[in-house]
């Protein structure tokens, strides 16, 4: 019957889990195991103690395999223009309750800028720990400065900042506005997985909704179906499929699913996707409607598959 077929693939979802993550955790009898306190006095140990403290900060915050493959400079955002008096772009890391911020402060005259500090202001569920402290930058030399702002919720925020310096003359005084730092809700998103009572209780208790259109072109619809389009807003959302595979298969022209994430903060976000693609020449069309307890999720979720949608088009 269905409802065998149904039990029997969450069975077998269920186990191929449990082996995933059984052969992401299982070494082998014969490995090699480093202790970091030894191996500061061996010189001849592989992994030095500032890597092997770094790969225990990453397995602490979870981000051990995202993470590792995105260059740093992926992160740079640029803060002045290359013509300014001064030049600076930060280094944003994200964590799971803060982000620091360094920033890089070039002084591009031929003269000492005095008391040369960053102010900076948030929009949304962020809040600056310190505000940094002021530097003497010489002519053409740079400095680093760090801010430390904390994350509560998650929802979309905005760092706003000015450079205040002094020039030379005592009255001499001039700011420079900074180009916004916007927070990716991405970074506070996981996948996760519940039962469909919760997932049908938890969608009649959420007030907030945001209903997105979908909508392909011919041409981007040609060699793609209807389930990679469904993996596409999955990795974009960042977002686990609660329907069972084997409710997914098959041709039929329309597809619906339920997905679900939940952010390292413990706030919930549901989604419903329903499209649909009749003849194999035609685009996907259809909608999506996500549900959350607060505003900033649904209306951030809905951007992230907007942005999606536009990608795929292009």
């Amino acid at each position: 019957s269905a409802f065998a077929r149904l039990v029997k693939g969450e069975t077998k979802r269920v186990e191929e889990e449990e082996r995933k993550h059984s052969n992401d955790n299982a070494v082998q009898v014969d490995d090699v195991i480093e202790f970091r306190l030894l191996a500061a006095a061996n010189k001849g140990a592989s992994v030095s103690a500032e890597d092997t403290l770094e790969h225990d900060i990453e397995l602490a915050t979870g981000e051990a395999e995202g993470r590792a493959a995105v260059s740093k400079l992926d992160s740079v955002v640029q803060l002045t223009g290359f013509s300014d008096a001064v030049y600076a772009e930060a280094y944003v890391n994200v964590n799971q309750y803060d982000i620091l911020l360094d920033v890089m402060v070039v002084n591009q005259t031929n003269t000492t800028l005095r008391n040369l500090s960053i102010e900076f202001s948030t929009l949304g569920d962020l809040k600056l720990v310190e505000k940094p402290t002021t530097y003497n930058v010489a002519p053409f030399s740079f400095s680093s400065v760090k801010a430390s702002i904390k994350v509560s919720s998650t929802e979309t925020g905005v760092i706003f900042g000015t450079i205040v310096y002094d020039g030379p003359n005592v009255n001499d005084s001039h700011s420079i506005v900074l180009n916004d730092i916007h927070v990716d809700i991405m970074e506070y998103i996981r996948p996760a997985r519940c039962d469909s009572a919760q997932f049908h209780a938890m969608w009649t208790e959420f007030e907030w909704e945001n209903k997105v259109n979908m909508s392909t072109t011919k041409e981007a619809a040609e060699n793609l179906d209807l389930r990679a389009y469904l993996q596409h807003i999955m990795r974009a959302t960042n977002m686990a499929c609660l329907t069972p595979t084997n409710a997914l298969a098959g041709d039929c022209g329309f597809l619906s699913a339920n997905l679900y994430a939940r952010s390292i903060f413990g706030e919930d976000a549901l989604a419903n996707i329903s499209i649909e693609k009749p003849m194999e020449e035609s685009p996907i069309t259809g909608h999506i409607r996500i549900r959350a307890k607060t505003q900033g999720i649904a209306l951030s979720l809905g951007d992230k598959i907007s942005a999606a949608k536009v990608s795929l088009s292009e």
